[in-house]
């Protein structure tokens, strides 16, 4: 058993190093001059040129115009992510709430038509939601850039399995006691859900942070409103400066999952039992 369990450690730790490999060599390779990441391509040695490359990166303007620093598009991607992560929360715990907990006729229906929302992701209705956003006047905003991207099809179905999980008998307890709907849902349903809402969270989160197609879109004539998966794609990755960007990129993602990774898996767990 005691080999068993020694083995098992090594895999994992021999899969762990086989995935860091490539961010480690990104990394190191941001560390050089460009002119020998040219000459010898990737590198695993240390470059010495950290502060001037990262310093330089987070302050120096990029772009067309030069309307943008990496500090920027990180707060840009911050905005987004942090804006579609509530935001699918929000939507997903009351709509989840009103599916499971008020009685109306073709409750079902509706869930369903919600769920079939999967079968358009943004990239599939890119256009139409484009020309929507348009006429709204909403390009080159942080809501044009978060508003589309809030629909929580998934997020309802997260909440809506454990609602149903919750004993009826709670919610009858809250009614003899006065309780009407927005206390039921404030004062027991969320402390409750919490698991499920840093779950969803933590998802929506990545989700926003990483995306590309819909930024492109919608900050097409301004760059002060880039992100930083949109620098990336703009100065290139086989610079230095490209690959600076890219580490900066996975630092905020990673951490929140690191820091918040018991309650993912709780949740993960509590919304699917």
């Amino acid at each position: 058993m005691k080999r068993v369990s020694i083995f098992d450690h090594i895999i994992l730790i021999a899969g762990c190093l086989f995935m860091a490999l490539p961010v480690l060599t990104v990394f190191l390779t941001s560390t050089h001059d460009n002119a020998s990441i040219v000459r010898d391509g990737l590198q695993l040695t240390w470059g010495g040129n950290f502060l001037e490359v990262y310093g330089g990166i987070l302050t120096r303007t990029t772009g067309v115009f030069r309307a943008i620093t990496a500090g920027g598009m990180l707060f840009n991607s911050l905005v987004l992510a942090l804006g579609v992560a509530f935001g699918k929360c929000a939507l997903a715990l009351l709509s989840a709430y009103a599916l499971v907990y008020f009685r109306f006729r073709y409750a079902s229906l509706g869930f369903w038509l919600i769920f079939t929302s999967l079968l358009l992701p943004i990239e599939t209705r890119i256009v139409p939601t484009f020309l929507v956003v348009s006429d709204l006047g909403l390009l080159n905003s942080y809501t044009g850039l978060v508003l589309p991207l809030l629909p929580a099809a998934v997020g309802t179905l997260f909440f809506r399995q454990f609602f149903k999980s919750v004993p009826e008998e709670l919610a009858e307890a809250a009614r003899l006691d006065g309780a009407g709907p927005l206390r039921f849902l404030v004062d027991i349903l969320i402390p409750i859900s919490r698991p499920v809402i840093v779950a969803l969270f933590v998802i929506s989160f990545v989700e926003g942070w990483n995306q590309y197609l819909w930024p492109l879109m919608v900050s097409t004539t301004d760059e002060g409103y880039f992100t930083i998966v949109r620098g990336i794609g703009r100065i290139g990755g086989a610079s230095n400066s490209g690959m600076a960007l890219a580490v900066l990129a996975m630092l905020p993602p990673v951490a929140l999952v690191v820091v918040l990774q018991r309650w993912l898996v709780k949740g993960l767990i509590d919304g699917f039992h």
